[in-house]
């Protein structure tokens, strides 16, 4: 990390010194607990639902709830059965082509 205003002794001793504090593991917990989010960090988001692994009971129960929903909706015409389909369903798919995935060893 050269800046080049300072004289090179003077960037060996900076250089030096956030070597040091880079491996303190107490202060970096610390300054990363007083940063700003601005807003949720998506890539990790992202790499944690890609990396969701369904067990086979939650797919069938995901699976039960959406067609006890789907069933309610079309008997009952009752607007909260229809949005909780269109909610559930989804995730329903996503656990569904997940586990067939690993199954199938994508």
């Amino acid at each position: 990390m050269s800046i080049s205003r300072l004289p090179e002794h003077e960037q060996r001793i900076l250089d030096e010194i956030e070597r040091t504090l880079r491996h303190d593991r107490r202060l970096d917990r610390r300054l990363r607990t007083l940063r700003i989010r601005r807003g949720p960090d998506l890539t990790r988001l992202l790499r944690r639902v890609a990396g969701y692994r369904p067990r086979g009971w939650t797919v069938a129960g995901l699976l039960g709830v959406s067609v006890t929903l789907m069933v309610t909706g079309i008997v009952t015409s009752a607007p909260w059965a229809i949005w909780a389909f269109a909610a559930v369903w989804p995730l329903t798919l996503f656990a569904a082509f997940r586990l067939l995935c690993r199954w199938s060893g994508c």
